[in-house]
């Protein structure tokens, strides 16, 4: 008697399909992705052809300097101050405190600005600077200018800044423009 030889059974693939979308769908709900976010700044628009760039008269610029030992210097007109940073590495309130007087001098004393739609900030780095120090610096510089708005639209209408309608945080920020000039950065 002749013996047959009977195949092995096929394994049935038809719900594989099934099973493999559903751990992708499990694992796209499951998965966080982190989102990179950076410094919000609006950029000025295109200089047209011929277009000289104006003179700003020196007691108007605040200049801070981050050089490549990660040192902060500021002044008006050219960085003088040393700015304090702790053993941690945290930039101590003086920074934002100068900042702030500097933009809401309103031309009282003559060596800061004369208002502060005329008030800039010169943020200028070295090479070798940590980006650590430098986003510091630009949260400082940000603290400023968010403190002097909040103060700003408490006094004119009586609530934060960030609970105000559009259009009032319109005129506030028209009121206090934050114009933060970023040089190119010096070599030595």
């Amino acid at each position: 008697m002749a013996s047959k030889r009977r195949g092995l059974p096929e394994i049935n693939a038809g719900s594989m399909a099934d099973i493999a979308f559903l751990l992708l769908i499990f694992f796209l709900v499951t998965t966080t992705m982190d989102v990179d976010s950076g410094i919000s700044r609006k950029l000025p628009p295109m200089p047209e052809e011929n277009i000289e760039t104006p003179e700003i008269h020196k007691r108007n610029i605040f200049v801070v300097l981050i050089n490549k030992n990660n040192k902060v210097l500021a002044g008006i007109g050219s960085p003088t101050n040393n700015i304090e940073i702790d053993g941690n590495g945290i930039i101590n309130e003086s920074l934002k405190e100068d900042v702030k007087a500097f933009v809401s001098n309103n031309g009282k004393k003559d060596n800061s600005s004369e208002s502060p739609e005329k008030a800039v900030v010169s943020l200028q780095n070295q090479e070798g600077t940590s980006y650590n120090m430098y986003i510091q610096v630009q949260n400082e510089l940000t603290k400023a200018y968010n403190e002097l708005r909040n103060e700003k639209s408490n006094n004119d209408y009586g609530k934060d800044f960030d609970k105000l309608d559009p259009e009032e945080q319109k005129t506030v920020k028209k009121y206090y423009p934050m114009k933060v000039s970023e040089a190119e950065t010096k070599a030595n």
